[in-house]
């Protein structure tokens, strides 16, 4: 991995500095948009326009450039100029995404919606123009990102996933019948997975801990366990490990509130049966 990179005085023009830095580190490299991409898991067309200024990209896709140049936080530094807010992106938040990659079990709790890591494209799309992204371009690349996060709990060194989602997410559906089917059928499906358990956490459970708090957290190589909280509005990453061991407490109790996975399992596909099916033109 290369050594760590400055901005320099070049960056007063940040769209202009970003692509000149992504077109200087790919021919550096000898590589291709195409074979980049190929690397990256990322279409390659959008590469493409983040050289030639079309767009900015998203953090999930700067990082994964930054990662694969050996250009730890260079790149990133230079899109939160680009973009010209680095509120929305904190230090926190790079970390817990870092930690994430490298976790060997994730558990979490979705009190409201569903979690991104189980996330169809049509329900994220949904999420981010509610959030307020209306430009078709930026929503197509905050879809991307998020979901390419499944990627994480592919192949053989996927680690453990568990999920508790409240009863409330999946009776809150998409007002399309035919994409809200298709995103509790990729529950049921990922579900099925010896890696991932599902469990649903039903209305008669009552109040329960962490009520308006999603939670994450992520087991590491090292046997520490760090913890994500978000409300929607703030997210704050916790390493200290008593307010790890206070959260976890926390989880476990919601966790024996809540249904089997093989239980789950059968809730949501009930909710999958009573969901409208998409109306067929006859013709």
């Amino acid at each position: 991995m290369g050594s760590k990179r400055v901005v320099t005085s070049r960056s007063q023009e940040p769209r202009r500095r970003f692509r000149e830095e992504l077109r200087r580190l790919r021919d550096e490299r000898g590589d291709s948009l195409r074979k980049l991409g190929e690397a990256l898991g990322w279409d390659w067309s959008l590469l493409g326009k983040m050289e030639r200024g079309q767009t900015l990209g998203s953090a999930d896709v700067v990082q994964a450039l930054d990662h694969y140049y050996g250009t730890p936080g260079f790149l990133l530094a230079l899109w939160e100029l680009a973009i010209g807010d680095t509120s929305q992106f904190k230090e926190q938040f790079r970390n817990f995404m870092a930690l994430e990659a490298e976790a060997t079990s994730i558990h979490m709790y979705a009190p409201s919606i569903l979690p991104g890591l189980l996330q169809t494209r049509e329900y994220a799309r949904r999420l981010f123009e509610l959030g307020g992204v209306f430009e078709t371009g930026e929503i197509d690349e905050q879809v991307e990102a998020r979901t390419s996060r499944r990627d994480l709990l592919a192949g053989e060194d996927a680690p453990h996933f568990r999920a508790i989602i409240d009863e409330a997410a999946l009776r809150r559906p998409l007002l399309d019948a035919a994409a809200w089917r298709e995103q509790l059928e990729y529950i049921v499906k990922a579900s099925a997975q010896l890696h991932v358990a599902v469990q649903v956490l039903p209305f008669s459970a009552g109040l329960c801990e962490l009520s308006n708090t999603e939670a994450w957290f992520l087991r590491l190589p090292d046997g520490r366990t760090v913890a994500w909280l978000e409300t929607g509005f703030t997210g704050e990453l916790i390493q200290e490990s008593a307010g790890v061991e206070q959260l976890q407490r926390g989880y476990d109790r919601l966790r024996d509130h809540a249904l089997s996975p093989r239980e789950s399992a059968e809730f949501v596909q009930r909710v999958l049966e009573e969901a409208p099916c998409p109306n067929v033109d006859p013709t």
